[in-house]
């Protein structure tokens, strides 16, 4: 599903018109980003959380050639979702078919 798909069935579900949906979510989308550059950890209700992390610095090595390189460490965005979630995704397989 791309960003036009779900705007457009979001606007179906809500009853909001197309244009509001999209300020909506990308208001949502901005405001998620504003916390993360804080640092804050964002948790959705019925959905998950999702948190910077930092992955540390750690050495590589090219398969090609290899050379060992350092990799400097970074802040990278991960997500939990709730059990429920989880469960489903286990049980179905990820198999909206079901």
């Amino acid at each position: 599903m791309n960003n036009k798909e779900f705007i457009a069935e979001l606007s179906q579900r809500t009853g909001y018109s197309q244009t509001d949906t999209k300020k909506l979510v990308r208001t949502l989308i901005d405001e998620m980003g504003d916390r993360f550059s804080e640092g804050d950890i964002v948790y959705l209700q019925n959905f998950g959380t999702f948190e910077v992390k930092k992955r540390l610095e750690r050495v590589v090595v090219n398969p090609g050639t290899q050379q060992r390189m350092l990799v400097p460490p970074k802040l990278v965005l991960g997500f939990r979702p709730i059990s429920s979630i989880k469960e489903i995704l286990k049980n179905n397989g990820g198999n909206q078919d079901e």
